[in-house]
């Protein structure tokens, strides 16, 4: 699959998907502690949310990097609308702004 045709899917599970993590792992063996703790803090608030390991697939790992125009891992896409990596979502869940996006 080409770069392209990885940011079609992308887009498309962005979309279809009300809550999406693109981590290293998966939501039952992150494999990179700031992916774990995302993972962590949407468990907590009883999030439904589906993963996509950058890992199994490079194409992937590059693609979403380019069409968040976001350098780092993981990447909470919540309702189609890019949410950030670890530090924003830590930040977010501690002023109890993530709780609201997730209901």
């Amino acid at each position: 699959m080409t770069i392209e045709e990885m940011k079609s899917q992308i887009d498309k599970d962005v979309k279809e998907n009300a809550v999406v993590l693109f981590m290293k792992g998966n939501k039952e063996f992150p494999q990179c502690g700031f992916s774990a703790r995302v993972v962590q803090i949407l468990n907590q608030h009883g999030a439904n949310f589906v993963t996509r390991d950058v890992l199994a697939d490079p194409v992937l790992r590059d693609a979403i990097k380019q069409y968040s125009d976001w350098p780092t891992l993981p990447q909470l896409y919540i309702k189609g609308e890019f949410i950030g990596g670890c530090d924003i979502v830590t930040e977010m869940a501690q002023k109890n702004e993530l709780a609201p996006l997730l209901s």
